[in-house]
């Protein structure tokens, strides 16, 4: 009978969202033999100073030895992985790996994927599960295979999404149920001597009841700018996907005709119908945008240059002749 203590687990990761898990491995007792991330950043003006990863931050704390490959196929690479004789690997928001990785341990390589399966393939889940509107999202673990995101489900959880909830809350809560839901996993894998049950994807039974999978490609600078002819709830629902990062944007023209990007953080729904898609109405210390059926209240944004403001700090400064002859521009109509 396997216990805990047999499995020698390599974890890979990046980011803050990886951190969570692996913190649940190192309290709860796993032995963690490696752990992969990727190259320390060049950051600074200049580029001069080299950032390690979260991840990276986290393992050198814990004495954890850390390898950071630029190529995931390097022989060097692989050889050295292989030098630590894990018969398991857990994956949390890393980069795609090769069969040679992913299929060298005993007992496989399964992956936390923000998403429930085969929903939200791809590299921004959580993004895209919030600009579609979507009120259940969670997280998955699966076996890696030859695909992106498409190997044997081991388990799911599921996660309430609040109508009124951006993308800092469904991370920050996924983060942790992910944790979960990977401690939960060892468990069946202990239970089941390395071999737990595992489900194929079925992608057929959503042809079966006419629903649609949704991809969650990367998201660019170009994919935030928003569409104010879209309808209210679209527009709505795309900045809460974007916030606060990398955040929506528009372009804002004043009265001279110079153009400043406008990043939107914060939006309400106002059930009041508007004269056209990206009419400006100002009432006091309220400012409303026109979308494709009723206007929206936009409550927080932040012009270039400055700090996240409400929109009545943002009205507050401008010229009052500026404040009647704002416009705003959308990619529909360049």
């Amino acid at each position: 009978m396997m216990k805990k203590e047999d499995l020698r687990i390599i974890f890979m990761g990046t980011p803050e969202f990886a951190v969570e898990t692996l913190r649940a491995l190192v309290e709860n007792g796993y032995q963690v033999v490696a752990v992969v991330t990727q190259p320390d950043k060049p950051v600074g003006r200049h580029g001069s100073v080299l950032q390690p990863s979260p991840v990276k931050q986290f393992s050198v704390q814990h004495g954890l030895p850390v390898l950071q490959p630029a190529k995931m196929k390097d022989p060097d690479f692989v050889e050295q992985l292989r030098s630590y004789h894990a018969n398991l690997q857990v994956v949390v928001a890393f980069r795609m790996l090769p069969e040679v990785v992913w299929g060298m341990p005993e007992y496989g390589t399964f992956n936390v994927h923000a998403a429930l399966l085969p929903q939200y393939r791809g590299a921004a889940p959580i993004n895209w599960a919030v600009i579609n509107g979507e009120t259940e999202t969670g997280v998955t673990t699966f076996f890696l295979d030859h695909d992106i995101d498409t190997g044997r489900i081991i388990m799911q959880k599921r996660f309430a999404v609040p109508d009124d909830a951006d993308v800092e809350y469904v991370y920050d809560g996924l983060m942790h149920l992910g944790a979960e839901i990977c401690l939960e996993t060892l468990e069946l894998i202990v239970a089941a001597d390395g071999h737990p049950e595992a489900t194929a994807q079925d992608d057929s039974q959503f042809t079966v009841l006419n629903a649609q999978l949704k991809p969650a490609p990367k998201i660019f600078k170009e994919t935030c700018e928003i569409d104010w002819h879209m309808a209210a709830k679209q527009v709505y629902d795309f900045v809460r996907g974007l916030s606060p990062y990398p955040g929506a944007w528009t372009t804002l023209v004043n009265g001279e005709g110079k153009k400043t990007v406008l990043k939107i953080f914060k939006t309400r729904k106002t059930g009041r119908a508007c004269s056209e898609p990206e009419a400006i109405n100002v009432e006091g210390k309220h400012l409303y945008i026109g979308t494709a059926d009723e206007e929206l209240e936009i409550l927080e944004l932040q012009m270039e240059g400055k700090k996240r403001m409400s929109a009545a700090d943002f009205l507050n400064g401008m010229r009052e002749k500026i404040k009647n002859e704002i416009i705003f521009h959308s990619k529909y109509n360049k």
